[in-house]
């Protein structure tokens, strides 16, 4: 019955209690003396909606002033999940040594609208630098007087332009479409970033936030030209050092080429070049980043390429010096060589997409390959890395993750090739014509592969192939099991490779003890000023707008 007893006084509770709810606070007394208020509680206040969050940028009021004759254009704002951006569109030819400032809340443009979005900075001087005494016609469209240039009485050059369009730390500039930057013979670009405040080349659809980690091609590039020794002429002759070639799919002349080996075309540092490649013509792709004819005086180190349709960075002649280089992403060649191309790279990581891109390394000297001087590339200190079977690395792409063609020579030296569903290289080539098949050399580098390790087509069979890599001396291996951790740092398998001196090969090298683009968890040159992808995360401690998919706030 207690059991009962308490249901009971549960269930008149449970009425009292709502009644007494019901009354207000003087309706409720004690018969006894005096009285027993009870007062109900304040209602609660309805919730504070939570505020939209401010957007962390607000557009800059206009456009700065700049030295060019023709100013910038005030194109209005721009709007995106990092805010609103005052967007400056830069003029299509820069005429005066010119530097884009850093201003909080604003882009610059390469504007579709305006020659096209292509942006050239200086005339085209030609093979040579023109003089009163060799003056020469521009191929420059916009090489004109009425755009402030100074040109003798048949419109021709006297002199080189000496153009040069200056970058600020942290600017941000994005394309759109066919737009690119065009830097051209006897002129340079200085853009030197920061480790903390890197140049950003882009596209309009990533300010939008409409990139994604597999968006390509949505914009041009960035196209250093000059006067370097280039082969497969399509003007001039190698015999009389005036060999030119023009810039692929280019619509108006942008002409590279010449005789000087130590051409200087300006500066390079800490910078990322997203979402590049747009398709100008059949096969014919601008790259992030395109060396044409450029020489050893030219500076270029912490460079990343992400997400470029074609070639993460294709060199055609001229000599590179490149160290610090990324490439994400690349939906062809992460690395490219051509046409004469001498070359030396340090500090190398190419991570390609799951599934997509062809080769990470291709070396040829295209379709003369009697022409010298050969294709020459030098590489030190890299790491490459295909996590699955690559789409366009099948029988109409390159067959391998590294390929050496034509008449062209490759070093590797202190390499990890980390590719275990691909083939690791494979080389093409003729013995006719007089002239020697490319040739390798590797030391020091490790493989991954899968069972078709080596590829030989042309006159070149597979065992050949082996042969020239040359598994199990030199202390190079093509049946490694990598121990990489956070995807490309060194583990105990790569510390235990026996590195060789890369400045026994090269001088423009840094002697180094390890094999491989990142020693250890304390080698963090590439942290900072990379962008950060699904598939290529470099530092995981970074906020949202370190994503490649979104940009810098400040």
């Amino acid at each position: 019955m207690k059991h009962t007893t308490r249901t009971m006084n549960i269930l008149l509770a449970g009425v009292v209690l709502p009644l007494l709810a019901g009354c207000g606070a003087n309706e409720i007394a004690s018969p006894g003396a005096g009285s027993i208020t009870i007062n109900n509680p304040a209602p609660t206040p309805t919730p504070t909606p939570t505020p939209t969050p401010t957007p962390a940028v607000s557009a800059a009021a206009g456009c700065p002033t700049i030295a060019n004759t023709t100013q910038l254009t005030d194109s209005g704002t721009i709007t995106g999940p990092t805010g609103t951006w005052r967007v400056c569109s830069l003029p299509a030819i820069f005429n005066r040594n010119t530097t884009l400032p850093k201003v909080a809340g604003l882009l610059y443009y390469l504007d579709p609208a305006i020659h096209n979005g292509r942006v050239d900075v200086g005339c085209d001087g030609g093979y040579s630098a023109p003089t009163s005494g060799a003056p020469r016609a521009s191929t420059t469209v916009g090489c004109t007087t009425a755009n402030g240039f100074t040109l003798n009485g048949s419109g021709q050059l006297t002199a080189d332009t000496n153009v040069t369009l200056t970058i600020e730390p942290g600017v941000i500039l994005m394309g759109r479409g066919a737009a690119f930057l065009a830097v051209n013979r006897g002129n340079k670009l200085i853009a030197n970033g920061t480790a903390t405040t890197p140049i950003i080349f882009t596209s309009r659809d990533n300010v939008q936030g409409q990139e994604t980690d597999t968006s390509i091609g949505h914009w041009g590039g960035v196209v250093l030209m000059g006067r370097g020794p280039v082969t497969d002429c399509n003007f001039g002759s190698r015999a009389t050092n005036d060999c030119e070639r023009d810039t692929e799919g280019s619509v108006d002349p942008a002409r590279f080429g010449g005789n000087d080996s130590a051409y200087n075309a300006g500066s390079m540092k800490y910078v990322q070049i997203r979402y590049s490649g747009f398709i100008l013509s059949a096969n014919t792709e601008l790259q992030a980043l395109t060396n044409e004819g450029i020489g050893s005086g030219t500076t270029l180190d912490f460079i990343q390429s992400h997400n470029s349709s074609d070639d993460g960075t294709e060199s055609f002649g001229g000599v590179v010096r490149f160290k610090h280089y990324i490439a994400t992403g690349a939906d062809d060649d992460s690395l490219d060589f051509d046409t004469g191309a001498q070359g030396s790279f340090q500090y190398v990581l190419l991570i390609q997409r799951p599934g997509q891109g062809d080769a990470l390394f291709e070396i040829d000297s295209n379709g003369n390959e009697a022409d010298t001087p050969r294709s020459t590339l030098h590489v030190a200190n890299f790491t490459g890395l295909q996590p699955q079977t690559s789409s366009n690395n099948e029988s109409g792409g390159d067959q391998a993750s590294a390929l050496f063609r034509g008449n062209s020579d490759t070093t590797l030296v202190n390499g990890i090739i980390a590719t275990p569903n691909n083939e690791c290289i494979r080389m093409n080539g003729s013995t006719s014509g007089g002239s020697a098949v490319a040739s390798l050399v590797a030391k020091s580098v490790v493989m991954q592969c899968n069972a078709t390790k080596y590829l030989g087509t042309g006159s070149i069979t597979a065992a050949q192939v082996a042969t020239a890599f040359g598994a199990g001396a030199n202390n190079n291996s093509d049946s490694f099991t990598p121990t990489l951790a956070s995807l490309f740092v060194n583990g105990t398998a790569e510390t235990a490779v026996v590195a060789t001196d890369p400045k026994t090969i090269d001088s423009f090298f840094d002697t180094t003890t390890y094999v491989g683009a990142v020693k250890d968890a304390n080698d963090n040159w590439y942290k900072g000023w990379t962008c950060n992808t699904s598939y290529a995360p470099f530092d995981s401690t970074s906020d949202t707008n370190r994503s490649c998919t979104s940009l810098p706030t400040t």
